[in-house]
């Protein structure tokens, strides 16, 4: 996943939206590690799961990434609350889905699966597995999309 996002950052511009979709453990975080090693930014990029969202200043001359976790988000309005500066950053919204409608033309969407195993996500007998439970060298399936 990082090696994917870091193909990716090199390739992202600033006015960039990408939401990343997909269940617990399937890479999202990981994957925005990635863009911002591509990107050229200051780290260390972790979930903004508690903070909302955090911006990461570029240390190459580029755009900032913002990434944001949308989980706790009750609306678009509330995202677009934060106040984000979409023209002159890369934007990452993790949980982002029918959370962007409204706040650019387009953007990228990113859908990431893993394997089903019954590990790192629902297995539909046991609930969810722990974190330390996850397979972090499960193959993952990534679909890219240019919406809307």
């Amino acid at each position: 996943m990082e090696q994917l996002g870091d193909e990716m950052g090199r390739m992202l511009r600033p006015g960039d939206l990408v939401v990343l979709t997909g269940p617990l453990g399937a890479g999202k975080t990981t994957l925005t590690r990635g863009i911002a090693q591509g990107l050229g930014v200051r780290g260390p990029v972790q979930s903004p799961t508690f903070v909302i969202a955090r911006t990461h200043p570029s240390l190459v001359g580029g755009a900032p990434l913002v990434h944001v976790d949308a989980y706790r988000l009750g609306s678009p309005a509330e995202l677009d609350d934060l106040d984000i500066d979409f023209e002159a950053s890369v934007v990452i919204v993790e949980w982002g889905r029918g959370m962007v409608d409204g706040l650019r033309d387009t953007w990228w969407e990113v859908e990431l699966d893993r394997e089903w195993h019954g590990r790192g996500q629902d297995d539909a007998c046991y609930g969810v597995a722990h974190e330390a439970e996850l397979d972090a060298d499960a193959p993952r399936l990534v679909t890219i999309r240019r919406r809307p």
